[in-house]
């Protein structure tokens, strides 16, 4: 039914760069289509959002498995029903098994809200201000195996303004997130993205430094 890539979108939450996938998919600047978004969590709004784009979705309650492994086999199973091209993580808010990662290495992205390597795992916002950083932002990797520690492939730069607060520093990074993930996305699914050998090629060049969402036309 489909000719175009199909992606695949995990999601613990509000889905809000989900929904900026989906309008991106919706308006043609991503060239694909969203076969699922699957959420860990039964509250999640996410779900709402793919439901209202006509987006099938399926829920793993991560709570009814005993273990990691068991879940993250379980959920292996259900996204390789869809056959991805790509799997985007959007706000799941899991730590996935390193045979998990293996199963989609290069086919896998993340979005993180910090510069990487700087600042992984949580509460990005709050330890750039206390760090007395300038500038924040975010970052769109490759999964691998080490958490938020898969290779970069673009981030945008956020000041950090004299007084700001977590909450004011994370909605102005979010407005970032929304553009730099569906760009990303397009990326990968139209071939000018790769990772191979844990190097990041882009347009057939490999980048050596993460590129920057201000310097790129589209």
């Amino acid at each position: 039914m489909h000719e175009t890539p199909a992606i695949v979108v995990l999601i613990s939450g509000s889905g809000s760069n989900l929904q900026a996938i989906i309008d991106a998919v919706q308006n043609g600047s991503i060239h694909g289509h969203i076969a699922a978004v699957i959420s860990n969590r039964p509250d999640a709004f996410g779900l709402r959002r793919a439901s209202e784009a006509g987006i099938p979705t399926r829920v793993l309650d991560h709570s009814l498995y005993p273990n990691r492994e068991q879940f993250d086999a379980e959920l292996m199973s259900v996204i390789d029903e869809y056959q991805p091209s790509l799997l985007v993580l959007a706000g799941f808010m899991r730590i996935l098994t390193e045979g998990f990662v293996r199963h989609y290495q290069g086919r896998m992205l993340n979005i993180h809200p910090s510069l990487l390597p700087k600042y992984r795992g949580l509460n990005t916002h709050a330890r750039a201000i206390d760090a007395g950083d300038t500038e924040h932002g975010v970052s769109v990797h490759f999964v691998t195996p080490e958490l938020d520690g898969g290779p970069v492939i673009v981030q945008a730069r956020v000041p950090i303004q004299s007084g700001d607060t977590a909450e004011e520093l994370a909605q102005r990074v979010l407005e970032k997130e929304h553009i730099i993930y569906p760009r990303a996305i397009s990326w990968f699914t139209s071939g000018r993205l790769k990772l191979e050998d844990n190097q990041v090629f882009f347009d057939h060049t490999p980048i050596e430094t993460p590129l920057l969402l201000d310097t790129i036309e589209s």
